[in-house]
Formats: C-alpha cells, sequence, structure tokens
C-alpha cells in the first residue's frame, strides 16, 4: 500500500497535537473541536491520553490537522 498522499503517514500523534496547537492555540483548538481535554486546563499530556482512548475525537483532531495542511498549501500557491 503506496503512503505518499497519507499526510497523517508518519506523522506522530504528539506531533500533530503540538502543530495544532502551535497553529490555532487552546482556545481555538476548543472552539473548532469540543472536547474538555481541549477546553479545561488543557496540556499536551492530557490531550495524548484522552486521544488514544477516544476514537471519534482522535478521528475530528486528524482530521482538522489534515484541513491546516492543505489550507496552507493552498495559501503557499
Amino acid at each position: 500500500m503506496k503512503q505518499s498522499n497519507n499526510p497523517l503517514h508518519g506523522i506522530t500523534l504528539e506531533a500533530l497535537l503540538n502543530q495544532l496547537v502551535a497553529e490555532y492555540g487552546w482556545s481555538t483548538l476548543g472552539q473548532q473541536i469540543d472536547i474538555r481535554c481541549f477546553t479545561h486546563d488543557p496540556s499536551i499530556a492530557s490531550s495524548l491520553k484522552f486521544l488514544r482512548r477516544t476514537p471519534w475525537a482522535r478521528e475530528r483532531v486528524e482530521s482538522l490537522y489534515v484541513h491546516m495542511l492543505l489550507h496552507k498549501q493552498q495559501n503557499s500557491q
């Protein structure tokens, strides 16, 4: 299976989350994806723990990450 077109291939959940926090900040992340680990005393560690145990939340975070990458790619062209 070829993974070259998969933007999530080779990136860890921690790296993905760090990039989202750097791009949007916790406040905006909490508005984009309404989950408690982003809105109440957020931290990378607690968010990773929740996202690793909660598939639907992880899917939303991964989707936002892909959207961010596509948006950056469109703006750079």
